[in-house]
């Protein structure tokens, strides 16, 4: 069993026990006829005991009457018996219905038998459909709760993954939700069942003797404290088995994203350390969670044996007196054990109950997540693409102020590009205007409305990105490039490859357009993923378009050819461009120098030079600066 990191707190077992349980409300028909069938099958099973406990009064009373003598009376016998000093074996005889001079009566014995033999296959019956149903709603339960989570990671905003591990998030999407599936399927039925069979079991045995039912029930609050001090104890080691689990899946996911990194710089040595050590801790926390859980059964089978005995000892001084019968002490002892059995199975079910809450405790912290804003109405129109930044101010954290007071206007069709150092603040401006993260004052408008009171899918469709990290998902090429326009045509996917130099390179490959990229995109170059999202940004068309650092991954003359498709799919389109190669946005109407989240300058590129301020550095650092005069300036 994996699972992510869990809460620091102590788990709280009760209320997300409930939940889980109540997660099964759709279900509840199914859960409440199997719920009726697993008391018929538990009243089957229960009533078999008492009638085999009759059945071994009958073989008694056959043996003990064939060896009296025929002709003579019960009673008589027995003041023989007691004549002759022999109370207690009076005293049995009497509780019996032995008739002197007759054997075993087999017709009667077989009748019983038949009976139970046909309780028993009942109950077998009614607890397979019992399990039939019960596992069909939990498999129900669990695909609901998977759905549940699918659509809650979307409604999540951006900065709460950007909080959270990779790997420990996975985890709890993936692992915790199957260790809640496999609590579910193996304890719902086994528990009510237990449950069940405690409660019939126990009124059977008051049936039978009060007093012996007294001795047994002795043991219940002896296991319940037993049960809850070693629960404790392992609960906190429950705890930090999940927490280590995280941290280890986070450590793979980055040392297997990053392998390469790690080979060039030789840094195994360090991933191996920091996994053993990690790995260590996960084994450390595992075995004591395990050793002191699984050390409720066995204290559980010892407290039976000793349940076991008391109820012997005190069953057979009942025989002797003449209380109970042989069959019922047998049945009683039956009775003992299987109300001793379903205590122990619940007790070994504890550190699986733990295991399944611990799990859907962190789930539920994901589903309770605060989520973004919800979607106002649909707009429904669509302008020119002219974008306008009113006093704007964002940080990512409240203590470190990134943009303040920020203002500024992209006209129609206007080609803006963002330059500036490293953490200036560019990638987070167009962030804002994809509102990923929520402005902390002011407001940006598109077409005068405010982005806010927009629905992000609308607003999302009318703008295309391309970002520096080409992304594609497992498909063809051809799929890659239609995922901008599910609805695009064969001509229109031809017509944005051909525009955007991917049909230069499509041909010399095997499968051409049918060509399927991997799930990490290593059977094509860096800078042929990126012509494909920019191909699927071009096949989008949308009114507002945003290209962060697009043509990174490609050689000179691709960027020369991509920046002329570039052109012409930013004609009559308001464009953000992001940039670090200040060659590729000579051109364009307006050029916002960035530095600390402001706008330090603005204007185009001419004007920019001519005022030799940061973008004159930028630029002839790129262009001018010699090797020796960055080594003179850094030091």
């Amino acid at each position: 069993m994996m699972a992510g990191q869990p809460v620091e707190k102590s788990l709280n077992f009760i209320p997300s026990a409930k939940r889980l349980i109540g997660n099964l409300r759709p279900e509840r028909t199914r859960v409440l006829v199997s719920l009726v069938l697993a008391v018929i099958s538990v009243v089957t099973s229960v009533i078999a005991p008492l009638l085999i406990g009759r059945a071994t009064d009958i073989i008694f009373a056959g043996v003990i009457g064939k060896n009296l003598p025929a002709g003579t009376t019960l009673d008589q016998v027995i003041e023989g018996l007691r004549a002759d000093g022999q109370d207690g074996l009076a005293e049995v005889l009497q509780a019996q219905a032995v008739v002197p001079g007759m054997g075993i009566d087999f017709g009667a014995l077989g009748a019983l038998l038949l009976v139970v033999l046909a309780l028993y296959v009942a109950s077998s019956i009614f607890s397979w459909l019992q399990g039939y149903l019960l596992n069909d709603a939990v498999q129900q339960t669990v695909k609901r709760m998977r759905n549940e989570v699918e659509l809650k990671l979307a409604r999540l905003p951006l900065p709460y993954f950007d909080r959270q591990p990779r790997g420990e998030l996975l985890s709890r999407v993936t692992n915790d939700i199957d260790n809640i599936q496999q609590t579910l399927q193996q304890t719902m039925s086994q528990l009510i069942n237990s449950l069940l069979t405690l409660l019939g079991v126990l009124v059977m045995m008051i049936v039978i003797s009060p007093i012996l039912a007294l001795v047994a029930l002795i043991t219940i609050p002896l296991s319940a404290i037993l049960t809850k001090q070693i629960g404790k104890r392992s609960q906190r080691q429950f705890i930090a088995q999940w927490k280590h689990t995280g941290e280890l899946n986070g450590q793979i996911e980055e040392a297997f994203s990053g392998h390469e990194l790690v080979k060039v710089f030789g840094r195994h040595a360090e991933v191996e350390a920091e996994f053993e050590k990690t790995n260590q801790q996960l084994h450390d926390a595992a075995y004591r969670a395990q050793f002191i859980s699984g050390t409720i059964m066995p204290s559980m089978m010892f407290i039976g044996n000793l349940n076991y005995v008391a109820i012997a000892v005190v069953g057979g001084l009942r025989i002797v007196s003449g209380a109970l019968t042989l069959g019922d002490v047998q049945a009683f002892i039956q009775y003992t054990q299987r109300f001793t059995q379903p205590l122990t199975q619940v007790a070994s079910m504890a550190n699986l109950l733990q295991s399944g809450v611990a799990s859907a405790e962190r789930v539920f912290a994901l589903l309770d997540a605060d989520e973004q804003s919800p979607e106002p109405d649909p707009v429904g129109t669509a302008g020119p693409g002219r974008v306008e930044f009113e006093h704007v101010s964002f940080s990512y954290d409240p203590g470190r102020p990134l943009i303040e007071d920020l203002s500024l206007v992209a006209e129609p069709g206007q080609t803006v590009a963002i330059v500036g150092p490293t953490g200036a603040g560019k990638t987070t401006l167009v962030n804002l205007i994809m509102r990923f993260y929520e402005l902390d004052s002011g407001r940006i408008t598109l077409d005068g409305i405010d982005i806010a009171t927009m629905p992000r899918r609308e607003l999302r469709a009318r703008i295309g990105m391309v970002l520096q990290d080409a992304w594609l998902f497992g498909g063809t090429i051809r799929d890659n490039i239609a995922y901008g326009n599910p609805g695009a045509s064969e001509e229109e996917i031809r017509r944005a490859a051909e525009a955007t130099y991917v049909d230069r390179f499509v041909h010399s490959l095997p499968d051409g357009y049918d060509t399927v990229i991997d799930e990490e995109a290593s059977n094509i170059s860096a800078g042929e993923k990126q012509l494909i999202t920019i191909a699927r940004a071009f096949i989008a068309a949308p009114s507002l378009l945003i290209l962060d650092e697009a043509t990174s991954s490609v050689d000179t003359r691709t960027e020369l050819l991509v920046q002329q498709a570039m052109s012409a799919l930013r004609s009559d389109r308001t464009s953000f461009v992001i940039a670090h190669r200040l060659s590729t946005i000579r051109d364009a109407d307006l050029i916002l120098v960035m530095d600390g989240g402001r706008i330090v300058e603005q204007g185009t590129h001419d004007e920019l030079l001519a005022a030799r301020g940061a973008y004159f550095e930028l630029y002839n650092s790129q262009f001018t600066a010699a090797p020796a005069d960055l080594e003179g300036a850094e030091t």
